[in-house]
């Protein structure tokens, strides 16, 4: 039961900080640079974030349920796990502000220019809604990644299952599962 659980918890951060890492590094600068206009780059990330927001939501619920499943079972420190599930609850709820809170407003500002947010005056109140809720996104999105990765530190703190023992005067290797 704890390697399927610590097995659920490794797949589910690695997908979520994973796939932060490529729409911030790989996708966004990527459609920006190649596609031939920012509407339709902004159409790519946009609706490819949209289906990832449904993903990083499934991996924290598995993550979250995974990680307290460990904490409600260990015997010895909770502290790693209590920070882990701590951060992964706020990476769920951040999550979800931008998936609920965030993207549908800016659909909406979207919708009113149509379409284009580019095509209208940047003295346009659409397009000035728009691009502060862009930019509250982009700080969503990064504080969520920055969180991530302090996750996936503190699991790589957590014993590995092994610990030194002493026996008189030899040490040996114990498995503490």
């Amino acid at each position: 039961m704890a390697i399927m659980l610590r097995f659920l918890q490794l797949l589910a951060i690695t997908v979520w900080v994973g796939g932060l890492c490529f729409f911030a590094f790989v996708l966004a600068p990527t459609a920006f640079g190649v596609l031939p206009n920012f509407h339709e780059a902004g159409l790519v990330v946009g609706a490819s974030l949209k289906v990832f927001d449904k993903v990083e939501l499934g991996c924290g619920a598995i993550f979250l349920l995974a990680t307290a499943a460990k904490f409600l079972r260990a015997q010895r420190s909770r502290t790693l796990l209590g920070v882990e599930l701590g951060l992964a609850v706020l990476m769920v709820v951040a999550t979800a502000f931008l998936q609920y809170r965030i993207i549908p407003p800016m659909d909406r500002d979207q919708a009113q220019v149509g379409g284009d947010i580019n095509a209208v005056a940047p003295t346009n109140p659409a397009r000035i809604e728009f691009e502060k809720l862009h930019e509250r996104s982009e700080r969503v999105a990064g504080v969520t990644l920055l969180l991530g990765i302090v996750v996936v530190f503190s699991m790589a703190l957590e014993q590995t299952g092994l610990r030194r023992t002493t026996a008189g005067s030899s040490a040996a290797l114990r498995n503490d599962k």
